[in-house]
Order: C-alpha cells, then structure tokens, then sequence
C-alpha cells in the first residue's frame, strides 16, 4: 500500500521507484492517489484512507507512506504491518508515537535537509534509518548528480529493506 504526501504523488521518484522495487520483489501494489481537502487536522483523514484503502488487502501487507501518508504510523502499529515512512511528519506527536510503539520492521527515510526531519529521534526510534545529508522534503539538493545518486542509493537501501521482510 503506498500512500502519497500532499504534493508528493505515487508518481513521483521516491513512491515511484518504491513501487518498482515491490512489484520486482513480487508484491502486488496498490497505490492510493488523493487530493487532501483544507483540514486544521490531517490524522483522521489519512486513517480513514489507509484504512478503507487496507480493506480487502490480505493480512501480509506493507505500508509506504510519504509525509502526509506518514499520520497512517498509528494504523501499521495497531496492524502490526511492516512500513516505510519517506520523509515522517516527526512534529507530529501522534506519528512518533506510533512509530515507537511499532513492532514489525520499519525503515525511516530522511534527510538532514528537511525542517520536519529529525536525525537523533530517528535513529533512537529503534527502526532502521536511511538518512541522506542535506536533503530536502523531497529527499533531494541543489544539486541533481547528488540529488540522483541519493534516489539511487535510497532504492538500493529499500531493495534490501524489502527483501529481509
């Protein structure tokens, strides 16, 4: 199950080449696409999406989520699904809570770039961590040879995430 960030859609390189790796892995995927209406409060909304979207999925499922996907933390915790949380809301309380009560494997994604990325919480999470220096949001730089090769090593490291689940 991949669930996008507000801006950040399935298509883009981080969901994108995510999905490739599951489908290559074997996986079925099922990404869901959403236009977040204007919410004071996102939690609910993205709960109820992951969980109608999980309706019907077997058992044996994972969750990709990326920023705004990241309020679904609570739904893989109580689900006990395995996850990746691209660039997590770690402002949010809710999330970081769910992503420390987590018990099946999770990899958090983040760059030391990003304003809502925060390397000491993550690494002290317990979870394994992909962190990528002076990456933005979008897990990219200035620079497009260094923003390409931290796609490349990302996808390397999800390859491998995947693969021991």
């Amino acid at each position: 199950m991949v669930l996008p960030g507000r801006g950040y859609t399935p298509a883009r390189p981080l969901l994108h080449f995510a999905r490739r790796v599951l489908e290559r892995q074997g996986w079925t995927v099922r990404e869901v696409w959403w236009q977040p209406p204007m919410l004071p409060d996102y939690d609910r909304w993205v709960r109820q999406q992951a969980v109608t979207a999980l309706d019907g999925v077997p058992p044996a499922s994972l969750l990709i989520g990326k920023s705004l996907g990241t309020l679904a933390a609570p739904v893989a915790a109580e689900r006990e699904l395995p996850a990746v949380w691209l660039t997590p809301l770690l402002s949010n309380p809710r999330v970081v809570e769910a992503i420390g009560r987590s018990t099946a494997a999770t990899l958090l994604v983040g760059g030391t770039g990003d304003v809502l990325w925060d390397s000491a919480l993550a690494h002290r999470s317990g979870h394994q961590v992909f962190e990528a220096v002076d990456a933005d949001h979008s897990m990219e730089t200035e620079d497009p040879l260094h923003s390409a090769d931290i796609l490349r090593r990302y996808t390397a490291r999800i390859t491998e995430f995947l693969a021991g689940l």
